[in-house]
C-alpha cells in the first residue's frame, strides 16, 4: 500500500494531468497549437497517431495516464505512480449510503393559496408586513427637505 503523502501526490498529479490535457486539447482544437509547450504538443501527437488505431476514449486515457506518470515524478513521487482509486457511483434512492455524507435536498416548496392565484401578494411569515416603497421615498424627501430647511 502506498504512504499517505504518495497518495496525496498522487491525487494531484492526477487532476493536473487531466485539467492540464483538457486544456491542451482545447487549445489545439481552437488554433493554438504553436503555442502549447513542446511536452503538450508531444502528448497531443500521440493522442492524435492512436486516435487512428482506438477509440477517442481509450486514447485519451492513455494521454492522461502519461501525463500522469511525469507529474507523479515531477512532483516527487516515487517509483511507479499508483493507479487512482476508482469513483464510486452515487447511491441509489433509498439506499442508506455507505459513509457519513448526507445529499442536499432542497426544502419543498410551500402551498399555493388562493390569494397567491389572484395575484395578490402573499403575507410574510415573519409576522411583520412590508413597508411600501412610496412610503420609503416619501420619508426620504422629509429628511431632505428638513436637511436643507436646518442648514439654511
Amino acid at each position: 500500500m502506498a504512504s499517505k503523502s504518495s497518495t496525496t501526490i498522487a491525487r494531484k498529479a492526477r487532476t493536473r494531468a487531466e485539467a492540464d490535457f483538457a486544456t491542451w486539447l482545447m487549445m489545439a482544437k481552437l488554433g493554438s497549437f504553436d503555442t502549447l509547450p513542446p511536452n503538450a504538443q508531444t502528448v497531443l501527437n500521440g493522442y492524435r497517431e492512436r486516435l487512428d488505431r482506438m477509440s477517442e476514449i481509450e486514447s485519451k486515457a492513455i494521454a492522461v495516464r502519461e501525463t500522469y506518470q511525469a507529474y507523479y515524478s515531477d512532483m516527487g513521487g516515487t517509483g511507479d505512480a499508483p493507479e487512482p482509486e476508482p469513483r464510486t457511483p452515487p447511491a441509489e434512492p433509498g439506499v442508506a449510503p455507505v459513509d457519513n455524507v448526507v445529499r442536499f435536498k432542497k426544502p419543498p416548496k410551500p402551498q399555493v393559496t388562493r390569494a397567491a392565484d389572484r395575484g395578490a401578494r402573499p403575507a410574510p411569515q415573519t409576522g411583520r408586513r412590508p413597508v411600501p416603497a412610496l412610503l420609503i421615498f416619501a420619508a426620504l424627501v422629509a429628511v431632505v427637505v428638513a436637511w436643507k430647511f436646518l442648514t439654511k
